[in-house]
């Protein structure tokens, strides 16, 4: 060791003993730090490609995606009928809006509250048995902690004066705020069956609530986000990107989701609605905003792809190859007919500038997606918890692909005077989108690139050739159909995704690729288990317009400490019907992969972090034990 490294660690291990002062700290952290090594690793829960589908979303949500149910039942079947034990999970996902419609059916006595709660102390206690006393206590609703924890690890003695204890508080928590206490505990419940929950990608678009989505995520104690293409074109829009916004407010206009826009985020579309009725008087209002912000996006997005020969989307400049006299446009060898017969704001002689009022429907648009203070604060939850890809205990998450060749190797791009591939590509692409919501000012390029992540052919958040064009003047199906990425093709293949592991910095045969974006086809017989196991594609459809596509309603992933499962989820009905029918998401479980021995925080990522302290903890021990640092006491 040279002499500055030498000098830089004792002052480390000086600032390490103001902490543990003592011998006796010192070795009482150990203890306490190496017995956390040896409890299970805490659940994690994957879900992906949620699209604005609240309702769904809260549920699985709350019923922690059904792992709730399965302990209620793993507890109480051979007790309880199915109708009871419906009841205390719906009091459990829904507790201030069960109670309210508990008590206009019946009255709620003091035997019901006690016989409620008494059943969800033993929930919680058989969830909070993985942790540790001090991380159920930090868990706990701060004004009621020192109560439940008493009432969690309550003991039996010969004279009974635990329960005798145990009863009086109970008594006492019905006769003042039972309600209070039902909704505390039910929140302490979901919290101890969850650890930490990875959303990989695309929060916004199709459906109606990304906003609502969002506020929950907000409120969650541990996770962290991979973004999707969508989320990238929300960001963009809130960076200040043109052809992000344009793309963002069609989108909406396209699902009929405008509910986003107007009572989500506050975004006014009546600049655009005004302009686009004078454009076309014979289309419905709605309507004809559409075609009209389709048209500024055509445009905007040909200016992008222009501006930026690099992003290699040549092709996609169709505008200008429109025979507007006869509404057709030749694409290659074939002519196809428009399903738009008049475009009264193409210059022909200009056909990608915007027009005066287009420019004044987009700098009114801008200014609402800048100034909207949700929307902005949305994208900055995003950009703290999000990245373009996440590796966790192991696994490797990302949302869309890593670019390949036909051969199968690693894609090159050139981007700002360099090369990348691989994870360097992310990296970079990580880079980029900060520094264009971070910067001071805002960079066309960087602007630019955003757009490029949402739907750019080679980007890793897209993967495919997005034919906005055809898909909106074309009729032809022949003609929208998208090629992919060839990773598509190859991650089917072991030793293709064994390959990208490697790129990341994943060496070890348990890793695995957890991916979002496409859609399993489960009613085709498709499958989310690839490579054998090693890539798991948990984008089951979420989305109501997927139902009938996949055959199922969403994916949730689910990694404890036994091994790996999925969760195939069938459709949500609704919250009300849930709570008043006590209805459940039925769910099919299927297991990935069994650990052959349980897996202990000693082999996470946490443990890794832990097993460090300690390790620096032993070497501040042998320093006071040498008398190179003097122990203040102790």
């Amino acid at each position: 060791m040279n002499i500055n490294r030498k000098n830089d660690d004792l002052k480390y291990m000086r600032l390490l003993s103001e902490k543990y002062p003592s011998t006796r700290a010192v070795t009482r952290e150990i203890i306490n730090l190496t017995a956390i090594l040896n409890l299970p690793k805490g659940t994690e829960h994957f879900m992906s490609d949620i699209h604005g589908e609240y309702e769904a979303f809260c549920h699985i949500l709350n019923n922690c995606s059904g792992v709730i149910y399965e302990k209620v039942m793993l507890l109480y079947r051979d007790t309880l009928s199915k109708e009871e034990i419906k009841e205390i999970c719906t009091l459990i996902y829904y507790p201030s809006d069960k109670l309210r419609l508990l008590k206009q059916e019946r009255e709620l006595n003091a035997d019901w509250y006690r016989t409620a709660l008494e059943r969800m102390l033993e929930i919680a206690r058989v969830l909070s048995s993985k942790y540790t006393r001090s991380k159920v206590r930090k868990a706990m609703p701060e004004d009621y902690a020192y109560i439940i924890d008493e009432l969690l690890h309550a003991q039996k003695d010969e004279d009974n004066n635990q329960e005798r204890y145990h009863s009086n508080i109970l008594d006492t928590i019905i006769r003042i705020n039972a309600d209070d206490f039902v909704i505390s505990l039910s929140g302490l419940i979901k919290r101890l069956a969850v650890d930490h929950l990875h959303i990989v990608g695309d929060i916004f678009d199709r459906g109606d609530s990304p906003d609502k989505i969002l506020d929950l995520l907000m409120r969650h104690h541990s996770l962290d986000i991979e973004w999707g293409n969508h989320d990238i074109l929300w960001m963009g829009a809130a960076c200040g990107s043109e052809a992000c916004i344009a793309g963002a407010v069609r989108n909406c206009l396209s699902y009929h989701t405008t509910r986003t826009l107007e009572n989500g985020y506050g975004i006014s579309l009546r600049k655009l609605v005004t302009f686009a009725r004078s454009l076309y008087p014979d289309k419905e209002p709605m309507e004809a905003a559409l075609t009209a912000i389709t048209v500024i996006r055509t445009k905007l997005e040909g200016q992008v792809i222009l501006r930026n020969p690099e992003f290699g989307m040549d092709d996609r400049v169709l505008l200008d190859k429109v025979d507007f006299d006869r509404a057709q446009i030749k694409i290659g060898n074939l002519t196809y007919p428009l399903t738009e017969k008049v475009f009264p704001t193409v210059d022909r002689a200009d056909p990608y500038a915007l027009s005066a009022e287009e420019q004044q429907v987009m700098d009114d648009l801008k200014a609402a997606f800048l100034d909207s203070d949700r929307l902005q604060k949305h994208v900055a939850f995003l950009y703290d918890n999000g990245g373009m890809y996440q590796i966790y205990n192991g696994n490797l998450l990302y949302h869309g692909c890593v670019p390949l060749n036909e051969d199968g190797t690693l894609h090159e791009v050139e981007f700002f005077g360099e090369t990348f591939s691989g994870k360097a590509y992310f990296d970079m692409a990580d880079t980029i989108a900060r520094h264009t919501y971070y910067g001071r000012s805002k960079s066309q390029k960087g602007l630019d690139f955003m757009w490029f992540l949402h739907c750019g052919t080679t980007s890793p958040l897209c993967g495919r050739r997005i034919k906005s064009f055809e898909r909106a003047f074309i009729a032809d199906e022949a003609a929208r159909r998208e090629e992919k990425d060839p990773y598509y093709r190859y991650y089917f293949e072991r030793s293709t995704c064994e390959m990208i592991l490697e790129e990341f910095g994943l060496h070890s045969a348990a890793s695995h690729i957890i991916n979002g974006h496409t859609p399993v086809r489960t009613v085709r017989g498709e499958l989310p288990i690839r490579a054998d196991g090693r890539l798991l594609v948990i984008d089951g459809g979420f989305c109501k317009n997927y139902h009938e596509t996949t055959g199922i309603a969403g994916y949730t992933l689910i990694y404890n400490s036994h091994g790996l499962r999925l969760k195939a989820h069938q459709p949500f009905r609704s919250i009300d019907e849930a709570i008043r029918r006590n209805i459940d998401i039925h769910s099919e479980s299927e297991i990935v992969e069994t650990e052959k021995r349980r897996m202990m925080v000693d082999d996470t990522d946490v443990g890794a972090a832990l097993q460090s302290e300690i390790d620096d903890l032993y070497r501040l021990l042998a320093l006071y034990r040498s008398g190179a640092l003097t122990p203040r006491k102790g």
